[in-house]
């Protein structure tokens, strides 16, 4: 393609997006179901006060969700014999917290039935698990509904041992900026990975520090295990930009993570990050935002499922079908029509 067919090609996704971003707003569910945020905001943080990872949990379901088909809920939906679902994708397989929108969801439809979308449930409770690992309190626009389709094989995330321009290759495609990209992998800040997405750069890696590969060496030594270390090796649970200071002292632990830090077209991102804690924060909160319109369906588009895990039953019309008309064969001509006899009467016998 060339570049101005290109240009055309970045414009249309750019105006779609400002065109689907416009529908929806902040406070959507203010007359239909008022309570709807505050609802979401205690469940999460009783799950938060329990395990912190949950934010975590929750960005990666977001980033995964909204990467494929958009933010529509469709990583939600159970496989059923019929279809391999997204969850079961081998991307999603360490996807978790379903639980936890399960009983938003279910205290929502007590509430409200029928009214909060899984896609927005996802993007509100994503928001307020950041704002309480002391990330920014964004401004969620609402009005997403739940999308009908969940196929595993329309999955197709960048993996761990990706470059910089095979990664941006994904996040251009869904109208995403080369800054905005190295914003949302600062998510990584909260994130874990397991051994088995680095462990091929614990032996002799030039670009990760000497000292931290040792000690990688020693938690993943198990080969019948396959442990997680946390992403950022400083501040692992809170929302801020130690993550890109440990990138600049090649304390990245995945292969893409580093790799920001080093490539050029990038590096300069991460280095003004690390210098501006609270540009990233400011800049992280508007990325999730525009992260959170990607494809998403409004208005009379999808449903508003009652169940997150499954699309809800086609409601088909009971006509009472007519009985069909049948036409009166005319009598036959060899066919006579017998006269009926009279009854005899019945008088008193003589004797």
């Amino acid at each position: 393609m060339g570049k101005m067919g290109m240009k055309v090609s970045f414009l249309l996704v750019l105006f779609t997006f400002q065109a689907v971003s416009a529908d929806l707003r902040a406070g959507f569910y203010k007359s239909t179901c008022p309570d709807a945020e505050s609802i979401i905001f205690q469940a999460v943080q009783k799950r938060f006060n329990a395990d912190k990872s949950v934010t975590a949990a929750l960005l990666r379901m977001h980033f995964h969700d909204c990467f494929v088909r958009g933010c529509d809920a469709s990583i939600l939906i159970d496989s059923t014999s019929q279809n391999q679902a997204e969850k079961d994708s081998g991307p999603n397989q360490t996807v978790r917290e379903y639980e936890l929108i399960d009983e938003i969801k279910k205290t929502l439809e007590a509430k409200c039935p029928s009214k909060v979308s899984c896609a927005d449930i996802i993007t509100v409770a994503t928001r307020d698990a950041v704002v309480l690992s002391g990330g920014p309190n964004y401004t969620v626009p609402t009005g997403r509904r739940d999308g009908l389709v969940s196929r595993a094989g329309d999955v197709n995330l960048p993996g761990p041992q990706v470059d910089v321009s095979q990664a941006f290759q994904i996040f251009r495609a869904k109208g995403l900026t080369l800054e905005e990209m190295v914003i949302l992998l600062g998510a990584h800040t909260v994130g874990v990975a397991h051994c088995s997405f680095f462990s091929e750069r614990l032996q002799n890696d030039p670009s990760m520090d000497a000292n931290l590969a040792a000690r990688l060496r020693n938690v993943c030594a198990n080969p019948n295990t396959d442990p997680t270390v946390l992403l950022d090796q400083g501040t692992g649970f809170v929302v801020d930009n130690e993550f890109y200071k440990q990138l600049l002292l090649k304390r990245g632990i995945m292969h893409i993570d580093q790799q920001l830090a080093i490539d050029r077209s990038t590096s300069g991102f991460v280095s003004r990050f690390a210098r501006d804690g609270n540009g990233f924060k400011k800049s992280f909160g508007n990325a999730m935002v525009k992260m959170g319109s990607i494809g998403v369906l409004v208005g009379n588009d999808g449903e508003v499922r009652k169940n997150c895990r499954v699309f809800n039953p086609k409601n088909k019309p009971t006509v009472p079908s007519r009985p069909p008309k049948v036409k009166a064969s005319p009598p036959s001509k060899k066919t006579k029509t017998k006269k009926q006899k009279k009854p005899k009467s019945r008088g008193t016998k003589k004797k």
